[in-house]
């Protein structure tokens, strides 16, 4: 399952023309295009398996809509599309993982949305860390989210409680000493 759900990851934020599909500009798909569209690139996925990633992916990638018949990403995109998440105010802080290799580079810079639409936090640092820890060792970086909103940053959070924003100065990142 765990493979699949990279695959649809892949399809649903990255290279939807991977199985020969288009996305609306919310992000949306059709479930019997794009599980066609799968079989038809050898990547066959029933409607019971997609069913099962949606409902049981910890981190709640994806959603379906409410009458069942069409899913996408709930963030993480790289394809320009306008997910429709609204503003909110975030906690004082949130947290954010990334490999240690990246440190020096955050202390210059701060946190940039690169090849994505945003920064992604979280309000629980031990899933923060596992994110963080998938490209080298991760460091856990406090972000001052409250200073931010209060200085006119603007942040958005998704229906899987991940908080966005468009990029994190320096200025409000805690470092681990």
């Amino acid at each position: 399952m765990a493979s699949t759900s990279k695959f649809l990851s892949l399809v649903l934020r990255h290279k939807p023309e991977t199985v020969g599909v288009t996305l609306d500009e919310a992000g949306w798909i059709d479930v019997d295009l794009l599980l066609d569209a799968c079989a038809r690139h050898g990547r066959p996925v029933t409607r019971e398996q997609l069913d099962e990633i949606v409902r049981s992916s910890d981190k709640q990638r994806f959603a379906l809509s409410e009458d069942g018949r069409r899913i996408r990403a709930n963030q993480g995109h790289s394809v320009e599309v306008e997910l429709g998440h609204e503003r909110a105010t975030p906690p004082e802080l949130l947290y954010h993982g990334t490999p240690e290799k990246a440190v020096e580079a955050i202390c210059r810079e701060g946190l940039k949305k690169m090849q994505r639409h945003h920064v992604h936090l979280s309000e629980d640092p031990a899933q923060t860390l596992a994110v963080g820890a998938r490209r080298g060792r991760p460091v856990l970086l406090t972000i001052r989210a409250g200073d931010m909103h209060r200085a006119g940053i603007e942040f958005f959070k998704t229906p899987n409680n991940v908080w966005l924003t468009d990029a994190v100065p320096p200025t409000y990142i805690e470092f681990p000493k």
